[in-house]
């Protein structure tokens, strides 16, 4: 662990109480849509695989997310625990969204995280696809931001 690294519990390796709450953090982070915050969660040498895009390191992952969220306007993503070992997690998840023309998606898809003994993820694989939906056929209504603890996950919408 680098000195301007802090830790970031829960820690490996994970149980399956620490990985839900893991996800659970990555999802309220992404949900926020700041990208020099979201950086924080990786290491500074973080490598990543985002459809066909390959950003290594934070600074990199900034310029990602601020590009990302530029585009994606009203997103809002769950996240739901797949499975976990040791160091590793495995994430299913869905995010809604609309483009400047005023077309929404739902975006499908999963990731493997790898994480370092301090908490910060090292690794993150994602594969996504995205299906044009209608503004009537969306899932996702909570207030831009954190989802509310009694909003419904993937599985109990049926995702």
């Amino acid at each position: 662990m680098s000195p301007s690294d802090t830790l970031r519990p829960p820690l490996p390796p994970f149980d399956r109480a620490g990985a839900v709450l893991k996800v659970r953090l990555a999802e309220d982070g992404w949900n926020s849509r700041n990208p020099e915050q979201v950086a924080q969660a990786y290491t500074e040498d973080s490598q990543w695989r985002n459809r066909a895009e390959f950003p290594h390191g934070r600074a990199q992952i900034v310029d990602f997310l601020a590009g990302k969220w530029r585009r994606e306007h009203e997103y809002r993503l769950i996240k739901e625990l797949w499975a976990h070992d040791g160091e590793r997690i495995a994430v299913r998840f869905a995010y809604e969204w609309r483009n400047e023309a005023g077309q929404w998606f739902r975006s499908y898809g999963n990731e493997n995280w790898e994480f370092a003994a301090d908490g910060l993820m090292r690794r993150r694989y994602a594969c996504i696809n995205d299906l044009a939906i209608r503004e009537d056929e969306r899932l996702f209504h909570w207030p831009l931001g954190r989802r509310p603890d009694d909003h419904p996950g993937l599985s109990e919408l049926g995702l």
